[in-house]
């Protein structure tokens, strides 16, 4: 897994819904419910391409947000 440096990844962007996005593993979700996109991350480099994202399945984005949520409040504390 590559981790995308973290000033990178805040001011990266979905370019679908323009939400922030969180990195597990080697995808990039966007934060938005409503479209659930995932990009994929090749070669240490994010493909941001609309046309290579995928949508997440509903209970797979749930996961993915509460993992976001932990870990998020586990580096604040």
């Amino acid at each position: 897994m590559t981790k995308i440096d973290a000033e990178l990844l805040r001011i990266m962007v979905c370019p679908v819904a323009h939400a922030p996005l969180v990195q597990v593993g080697d995808w990039l979700y966007s934060t938005d419910p409503a479209t659930r996109r995932k990009y994929p991350i090749r070669d240490a480099i994010p493909i941001m391409l609309i046309d290579e994202s995928e949508v997440a399945e509903r209970a797979e984005f749930e996961r993915v947000m509460e993992e976001a949520k932990r870990t998020a409040a586990s580096t604040t504390t």
